[in-house]
Order: structure tokens, then C-alpha cells, then sequence
């Protein structure tokens, strides 16, 4: 624009028509939106890895009735095989497991001399039911899990959750941590349970590993300490963990 006149130039870009995409452009650009709109559908709709199985062993009944009531239950958790397990997706609708000490094997459990059963408030609508450790020297905990209900080619890690009591003792000996692999291969580890923190829920790391459909099967995981001869009391036992490591 001239600025004394007041009248366009030839040249100025407010008279220029405007240029209109080409047939090629409308189509990349519509391309383009059909893959965002595709690839958010599938990751919203991407069913976790053998989940209808799963659920078979819910103990209460399961919602079926559309696909966002049975996405919200997957994620806030559903209890399988009498409050013995617990089964989750996460952001990712990868598979998590909590294994519920009723799950494992401990020695002399049966016995109340030496353990005990308490329930304790796990959410507002879940009890649940964990091992209190009285007084042994022989501390053997086991447990075991069958890799296939696991979301393939996923990094798991898996953590014993327990607590130690205030007046907890005898745990001046580490105790061993150990996994076993499908394959056969093992991580095994010693935990010194006198560094950590009383009162509190606490993860004592076990191991980790890919889940492979080229390697499926069992895995085992161990807590146990029965060569110092130490008489032990005050840890409780709430189960263990398996989860995708982030």
C-alpha cells in the first residue's frame, strides 16, 4: 500500500488470489488423518494378551455389558481364584499380577507356632489375607507362575512385598532372593533385611526378564534363609508383584 495515496501496489500480497491445496495435498492430508484416527482407534481397542481366559477365574462377575465398563474393571483390578491373585492392565493393556501370600508355599505355615493368618484392609472393598511370621529359623517361601498369561515381548520385573514389624529380629544373616527362568537360567541375589525400614509395605526385588513366546512356561521365585541358624520373627508376607518395568 502506498502510504500517502493509500491505494495497493501491484505487487502487494492482499490482492494475490489465495492458492488453493492441489488434489494431491487434500489427499496426503486425508491419508495422514485416516492413520492418526486408525492407530488411536487400535490403541484404545488393543485387547490385553489372553484376557477372556483370565477372567474366568474372577471372583465376582465381570461386565461385559460395553467395552469401556470392561476396560475400566481391567484397570482397577480384578480378583482371580478366591483373593489368591490379583489381575490388572496398565496404560498399555499389558498384564499385572499380584500373587497373594494364600498363593505361595511357606514352610511350616500350617503351623501356628510358627506363622499365623491376619486379614487386613486391602482397598475399600478388598480383604485380603497375609502370612505373619511368629518365630522360625527356617525361613523357605516359593512360589510359581506360568509365563504364557504374560503379554509377550514385554520387560516384567517381579518384587516380594512385605513388611517388617517394629519388633522384628533375627535378621542379621541376608536372606536369598532367587528367579527361575522357563529356560532354566537363574538370578539369584542376597537381601539385608536389617537396612530396611520398619512399619511400612517395602518391594524386595527378585528379578527380571522378557517375556518371550520362544521361552514360555513356569518361573519360579524364592525367599528363603535357613543356613544361619538365626531364630527370626516380625516379617509379614503379602505376596509378590509382576509388573512391566518402565
Amino acid at each position: 500500500m502506498n502510504e500517502k495515496t493509500g491505494e495497493m501496489g501491484a505487487g502487494s500480497s492482499e490482492l494475490q488470489p489465495k492458492e488453493e491445496p492441489s488434489q494431491t495435498e487434500t489427499q496426503n492430508s486425508d491419508t495422514r488423518a485416516k492413520v492418526v484416527i486408525k492407530t488411536a482407534a487400535q490403541v484404545k481397542v488393543k485387547p490385553p494378551h489372553n484376557y477372556e481366559v483370565l477372567l474366568r477365574d474372577a471372583d465376582s462377575p465381570v461386565d461385559r455389558s460395553s467395552r469401556d465398563k470392561l476396560y475400566d474393571q481391567l484397570c482397577s483390578g480384578l480378583l482371580l481364584n478366591q483373593k489368591r491373585k490379583k489381575y490388572w492392565v496398565d496404560k498399555n493393556s499389558n498384564n499385572c499380577f499380584f500373587l497373594y501370600a494364600r498363593n505361595l508355599t511357606i514352610t511350616w505355615i500350617e503351623d501356628k507356632r510358627y506363622w499365623q493368618w491376619r486379614s487386613i484392609q486391602e482397598t475399600r472393598d478388598e480383604v485380603i489375607d497375609v502370612a505373619e511370621l511368629l518365630n522360625v529359623c527356617w525361613l523357605e517361601v516359593h512360589g510359581k507362575f506360568q509365563t504364557a498369561n504374560l503379554s509377550p515381548g514385554t520387560l516384567y520385573e517381579l518384587a516380594f512385598v512385605v513388611k517388617l514389624k517394629d519388633r522384628a529380629y533375627g535378621w542379621e544373616v541376608p536372606v536369598n532372593v532367587r528367579l527361575t527362568l522357563p529356560d532354566g537360567n537363574k538370578q539369584e541375589h542376597k537381601e539385608n533385611l536389617m537396612k530396611k525400614p520398619r512399619g511400612d509395605w517395602i518391594e524386595i526385588p527378585v528379578g527380571e526378564f522378557v517375556s518371550s513366546p520362544e521361552n514360555t512356561g513356569e518361573i519360579e521365585f524364592s525367599i528363603y534363609e535357613y543356613e544361619g541358624g538365626e531364630w527370626k520373627k516380625g516379617l509379614v508376607i503379602k505376596g509378590i508383584t509382576i509388573r512391566p518395568k518402565y
